[in-house]
């Protein structure tokens, strides 16, 4: 994947979360991960109160979301119209649950967007990351979002690497992306729109859209 396909036009369709007046104003979605928390507590204020519950400070509900009992949510965070937060999720803050998305047991978010339709239902962990519309994450499949040398991070693009100055960076997977179960994607991983990620995968990479990735340097484009 080079460079231009990796902006937030190529990956996601903005109609399709409420986050899209914050992303419409970057080039590279991981130049929004700063900002997220900022963002979620300003259109928190504005949601209409008729719809979207506000059982604490910074945190909104909307009515027709089901939340389990046993799940912890810190603030701030939104979740939108008729998702679903499952049995002992844990929500960490600065997240947006898009509309109709699955929060599923045990699944862990940070400083995250998911976009509607988005699934991390099974012993998930996401953090520093962007989920785009009806992305699918198998069980146990995690985001690993810090270098085990704690040095910033680098998005590896066919034509050269770019340096985010991040330390903390997840994935940034688009629209409609199958990541198979028990895989890692590694700090900086970008995956293009449409793409499948083979279970038990370990992704270092960028994964150009419409493509299956079954393991490094073996990606076959979808027929």
């Amino acid at each position: 994947m080079k460079k231009e396909e990796m902006k937030i036009s190529d990956l996601y369709s903005l109609e399709n979360t409420m986050a899209k007046e914050l992303l419409e104003q970057f080039t590279y979605p991981w130049e929004a991960l700063a900002h997220i928390g900022d963002f979620v507590e300003r259109l928190g204020e504005t949601l209409p109160k008729d719809e979207y519950a506000n059982p604490a400070e910074g945190i909104w509900i909307h009515k027709s979301a089901h939340i389990a009992p046993t799940a912890g949510i810190i603030a701030p965070v939104i979740i939108g119209p008729e998702a679903e937060v499952r049995h002992c999720a844990f929500i960490r803050g600065k997240v947006i649950v898009g509309k109709g998305a699955v929060v599923g047991n045990s699944t862990e978010l940070k400083n995250v967007i998911l976009f509607d339709g988005v699934q991390v239902p099974h012993y998930n962990y996401v953090g520093d990351s962007i989920l785009g519309y009806k992305a699918h994450m198998g069980a146990g499949s995690i985001t690993s979002n810090v270098r085990s040398d704690k040095a910033l991070v680098k998005v590896h693009a066919e034509d050269g690497d770019i340096e985010t100055g991040l330390k903390k960076f997840g994935a940034m997977i688009g629209d409609c992306v199958e990541v198979g179960c028990g895989s890692v994607l590694n700090p900086g991983t970008v995956i293009g729109k449409n793409s499948s990620v083979y279970p038990l995968s370990s992704v270092r990479t960028a994964v150009d859209a419409d493509s299956i990735y079954k393991q490094q340097g073996e990606v076959a484009k979808r027929q």
